[in-house]
């Protein structure tokens, strides 16, 4: 456990069926491989020590006493592993037999815990031999230890800091309606193990698959499948393995149908704890009917092999990523649209610079526009030029409301800047917050001139990474009548126009296409310092940092409210190649002090759509004093080797 991140395992040795000493045997050499690699939780199939087809060999005590030796012995060669070991087996209790997974740390067996549903249609006839488990744990003797025995057992990490509880549930419980693992995440497990033995036939993967992530999800959990494979009797059915890790519904590791051997993930307990304590309908605590039994496991400083996607508000596959685009612009657009209808308004002002965030914005009013039935004339584009402005950007915003068919105005507004500076003193030459600040004021109070005249609506185009970091001109490019873009990242914006290119282009409007194809090549830019050459002088992410490394902050940091150094581990794995540390560290402290320092323009932003699962509207996502000190998040930070 380090971080937060706990390594699990799903192993599915080769046995052979009703040979206890053979399959104990294969349990301690692939346990030796799952802990050497870092494994804290390993789990074994359904079973395992007997083999699960069986058949009426159940009933044999030669059989059933051999697996309780073998389940001793197994103890007792696993003492050095610093990991939590479940193994199937058939135990006898009050002389009833029962299907249960057995609990192992460090030599020592801490519970055993029966299946509670047993299949009985079709080839599997598991009440013949079996007795359903029940819920009320009881004390057994095992070799003279008394430990407890029933279905509601949660195993808990003793350490406050690295808390985490596993409970156990086996096959057929997965796939009913009243499963245990329900009463499980309602008294607090998080971890939910599965030894199954569920056959293959054609299809069933796939389903078993959709199971394993519903149940992580529905529980907000991580799930950990184990299923019997190779070595089990083949008389009428065919077992292949097949083990599965999910974790609040993402799959985070699979070993394929017909391979042995073990696969292994690292869970995120931080942020499932997160997503436990930010739903208030989810209800999770110790149940007194419930026995805790405590163990404790080292923290183990090992590589986290888990991937983090560098750009978390965007999906990786293409045709996800295509999807998710059209519903974030229908989101958009009809956020608009309602906003337009209530106050009985048509026309749309909005500012036009040529960069990436306006061209999403005037994207939005066009779709705005079509889904209304009104015509594009009613969407005023403005361009003011100012002192640095360059030809490239003035030239492609003109070109786009041209080619969209809105209507353009081209207002320039050094005359107007100038006389505002001589006003308050301030000179022409020093080129510093003031100069930049009085062009962008000055812009905004042109659009909300123009929309009074025209009886029209301002559209804000400041994006969610812009609004997080605070670069943006209170009062300037910071205001609007309603803000399109207030809950898309950066990272994702570049996609929506890209997106938006592509299907201009599909539908053969080529020239839309070329002009947004350059403006995706133009560098982020506020430009309000002169241009040299000709060229953007000012570059944002010169300034505040990477945009692709702040949204990752970002996203973790208002998503699952991960602690600073957590966040830096990710980001340091997720960049790894691109940022060193140190620098992912610099950005880090950036992002943390802009952040806190900057609540108070977000506290007054105006109103806009949320298109994620994470935002920034203090009448949502972010409810955050203006004056709260980020003393104790940059100390963290700071103590980061």
């Amino acid at each position: 456990m380090k971080n937060g991140f706990v390594r699990v395992a799903a192993a599915t040795p080769k046995i052979r069926v009703a040979d206890p000493e053979y399959n104990a045997g294969q349990i301690i050499e692939m346990t030796e491989l799952a802990a050497s690699a870092g494994a804290k939780i390993v789990v074994f199939p359904e079973l395992s020590l007997s083999g699960y087809t069986c058949g009426d060999l159940f009933l044999h005590d030669t059989l059933i006493n051999e697996c309780r030796v073998q389940l001793k012995n197994i103890a007792d060669a696993t003492t050095a592993y610093d990991c939590l070991i479940f193994v199937g087996l058939p135990f006898k209790y009050a002389g009833k037999l029962y299907n249960v997974a057995a609990c192992l740390h460090r030599g020592l067996v801490l519970g055993l815990v029966p299946k509670t549903n047993l299949p009985n249609y079709s080839e599997f006839y598991e009440e013949r031999h079996f007795t359903p488990g029940f819920n009320e744990p009881v004390f057994t003797d095992f070799f003279g230890l008394d430990i407890p025995f029933g279905t509601d057992i949660i195993f808990e990490n003793g350490k406050s800091d690295d808390r985490i509880k596993v409970a156990c549930e086996i096959c057929e419980d997965l796939w009913v309606a009243d499963a245990p693992s329900i009463r499980h995440a309602a008294a607090g497990a998080d971890i939910i193990v599965n030894l199954s033995a569920s056959d293959m036939l054609a299809g069933k993967a796939d389903y078993r698959e959709k199971l394993v992530i519903n149940a992580s999800a529905r529980y907000s959990a991580a799930y950990i499948y184990a299923n019997a494979g190779e070595g089990e009797s083949t008389q009428d059915l065919v077992f292949a393995g097949h083990d599965l890790i999910a974790e609040n519904g993402v799959l985070l590791a699979r070993q394929k149908p017909f391979e042995t051997g073990y696969v292994s993930a690292d869970i995120d307990i931080d942020r499932l704890a997160s997503e436990r304590s930010a739903m208030n309908t989810f209800f999770s605590s110790d149940d007194p009917d419930y026995v805790y039994v405590p163990f404790l496991i080292d923290e183990t400083d090992i590589r986290i092999k888990r991937e983090f996607p560098k750009f978390p508000f965007v999906p990786s596959d293409v045709f996800l990523r295509e999807e998710r685009c059209e519903e974030i612009f229908n989101i958009q657009a009809y956020g608009l649209k309602k906003r337009l209808e209530h106050t009985g308004i048509r026309d749309m002002v909005l500012g036009l610079s040529g960069g990436l965030d306006s061209t999403l914005a005037l994207l939005v009013a066009v779709r705005t526009a079509k889904l209304s039935k009104q015509p594009l004339s009613g969407i005023h584009a403005v361009t003011m030029p100012c002192f640095g402005t360059t030809e490239r950007t003035r030239s492609n915003a003109e070109r786009l409301a041209e080619a969209l068919g809105t209507d353009l105005s081209v207002i320039d507004i050094k005359n107007a800047v100038r006389v505002h500076m001589q006003d308050i003193g301030h000179s022409e030459n020093v080129h510093d917050v003031t100069y930049e600040n009085c062009q962008a004021r000055e812009r905004t109070q042109v659009l909300m001139d123009l929309a009074n005249m025209k009886n029209a609506l301002v559209i804000g185009t400041g994006d969610m990474s812009e609004l997080a970091l605070g670069w943006a001109t209170y009062n300037g490019d910071h205001m609007s009548m309603y803000d399109v873009n207030a809950g898309v990242p950066k990272t994702l914006v570049r996609h929506l126009v890209k997106y938006a290119a592509d299907s201009y282009r599909t539908s053969g409007e080529e020239e839309v296409s070329s002009i947004l194809e350059d403006i995706l090549d133009t560098p982020v830019s506020p430009e309000l310092l002169p241009a040299k050459d000709g060229k953007i002088s000012q570059k944002t992410e010169e300034i505040v940092g990477p945009y692709e490394l702040h949204d990752f902050f970002l996203y973790y940091f208002l998503r699952f409210h991960l602690p600073p150094k957590k966040i830096f581990v990710m980001a340091a794995a997720a960049f790894e190649g691109m940022y060193d540390r140190q620098t992912v560290k610099k950005w880090l402290v950036v992002f943390t002090r802009r952040f806190f320092a900057q609540q108070f323009k977000r506290s007054c932003l105006p109103d806009g759509p949320k298109v994620g699962s994470a935002g920034i509207s203090p009448r949502g996502d972010l409810r955050m004093p203006s004056d709260a000190a980020a003393a104790l998040w940059l100390k963290e930070i700071e103590e980061i080797d």
